[in-house]
C-alpha cells in the first residue's frame, strides 16, 4: 500500500523534531562540557556553545585548554551534521508542499473533529461517488476514506471531506471519528475488505450501523456473520429494480422521487420515538391531530418487535420503540418534527 500524504508529513515533522532535540542536546551537552572541562560559570559556557553551533567566527570567550579544544572541535562536527540535517529536512518540506499539506491536514482534522451523528463512506469508486452524492444532496455530514490517490483527488475536487488511507485500519477509522458515527457504508468491491473495515468498525464503536455491498449470496451471509446490519448486492438490487420498473413504472417513478434528485418535493422520513422524545406515547393516532396540524402522512409503523402496520387508523397507538414512516413535504416533515419530538435534544 502506498503510503497516505498524512502518514508522510508526519514522518518529516518527526525528522525535524529529532533534529531539534539533537541541537537541544548538543547546547546542552556543550554548557556542561565547558562548565565541567574550563570551569566556566553557566553564561559564559552557554556563549561558547551558541557561538560555536551557529559557526559565526567569533573569538574564544577565554583561552581553551587542550581539552577544552578537543570538546569545541566535536562540538562544531557535532553541530554542523545536526543543523545541515534540520536545514535539508526543512528545505524538503517547503519545496514538496509538505508545510501546505500539513496546514491542510490539520484544517480538515479540525472538521472531522467537529461532526457528531455523521457518516463514514469507505471507497470512492462509481458506488461510493453515488453514495456521496446522495449524501450531499440531502445536506448530510459525511467523511470518505479511500486508499487510492486518484480517487481520493476526486474525492477532494468534488469538496468532499475525505482521507488517505486503508479504511480497515483503526487508526483510519479514529481520524474519520468512528466514535461518534452514526453508520459507515462499505462500497470496497472486496468482499474480504470490506470484512475487515466492519470488523474494526464494530471494535470500536459496537453501536454504529454498517451497511455493506456483496459480490455474492455467498459472501453477503458470511458478511452478516461478521456483523453487516445491511449487505446489498448491485447485481440483486439492479435486478429488482429492472423488474419493478416493468411491473410498475409508475411506482417506481414515485418513490425514486422522493428519494433522490435535487427538484425533490415530497419526502419519505422515518422518525424513531419513546418516551423521552416523544409525548404521544400511549396515544392514539386520532387523538394526536399530527395530520391536521402539519398535513404529513404516516404510512406505516414498525412496533419494536418488528412488527409492521401498514396504513395506521385513527385508533393506532404510539408505543415506545415505534418506527414511523412518513410522507410529506420538507415544511410539512419540519413541523411534524417540532410537534412529534418536542423532548429531543
Amino acid at each position: 500500500m502506498q503510503s497516505s500524504s498524512a502518514e508522510l508529513f508526519r514522518s518529516l515533522q518527526r525528522r525535524i523534531f529529532r533534529a531539534l532535540g539533537a541541537i537541544v542536546g548538543l547546547l546542552m551537552l556543550g554548557v556542561v562540557g565547558y562548565m565541567i572541562l574550563e570551569g566556566w560559570d553557566f553564561l559564559d559556557a552557554l556563549y561558547m556553545t551558541v557561538i560555536t553551533l551557529a559557526s559565526v567566527g567569533y573569538g574564544e570567550t577565554r583561552p581553551l585548554d587542550p581539552p577544552g579544544r578537543v570538546f569545541t572541535i566535536l562540538l562544531i562536527l557535532l553541530g554542523v551534521a545536526a543543523l545541515g540535517f534540520l536545514i535539508n529536512q526543512v528545505l524538503q518540506a517547503v519545496s514538496e508542499g509538505y508545510f501546505r499539506e500539513g496546514l491542510e491536514l490539520r484544517r480538515r482534522q479540525r472538521m472531522i473533529n467537529k461532526l457528531a451523528n455523521h457518516f463514514i463512506v469507505c471507497g470512492f469508486g462509481r458506488m461510493g461517488r453515488r453514495i456521496c452524492t446522495e449524501f450531499a444532496q440531502d445536506n448530510m455530514s459525511f467523511v470518505v476514506i479511500e486508499q487510492e490517490p486518484q480517487s481520493y483527488a476526486r474525492a477532494q475536487q468534488a469538496g468532499y471531506i475525505a482521507l488517505l488511507g486503508d479504511a480497515s485500519t483503526d487508526q483510519t477509522l479514529v481520524e474519520a471519528g468512528i466514535e461518534r458515527a452514526r453508520c459507515i457504508v462499505c462500497a470496497l468491491p472486496s468482499d474480504a475488505d470490506n470484512l475487515f473495515i466492519i470488523l474494526s468498525a464494530r471494535n470500536l464503536n459496537p453501536k454504529i450501523r454498517t451497511i455493506t455491498r456483496a459480490s455474492s449470496d455467498e459472501a453477503a451471509i458470511k458478511l452478516r456473520r461478521g456483523g453487516a446490519d445491511e449487505v446489498v448486492s448491485p447485481y440483486d438490487a439492479g435486478a429488482r429494480r429492472m423488474a419493478a420498473i416493468a411491473l410498475r413504472p409508475g411506482v417506481v417513478d414515485f418513490i425514486e422521487a422522493t428519494f433522490v434528485g435535487n427538484n425533490r418535493q415530497i419526502y419519505i422520513e422515518e422518525f424513531r420515538i419513546d418516551a423521552q422524545n416523544c409525548p404521544y406515547i400511549g396515544k392514539r393516532l386520532q387523538d394526536t391531530n399530527l395530520r391536521t396540524q402539519t398535513g404529513t402522512l404516516i404510512l406505516a409503523i414498525r412496533r419494536a418487535d418488528g412488527s409492521l402496520i401498514g396504513g395506521p387508523t385513527g385508533d393506532t397507538l404510539f408505543l415506545d420503540g415505534d418506527l414511523l414512516f412518513c410522507l410529506g413535504s420538507s415544511t410539512q416533515l419540519k413541523a411534524f418534527t417540532d410537534l412529534l419530538l418536542p423532548l429531543r435534544t
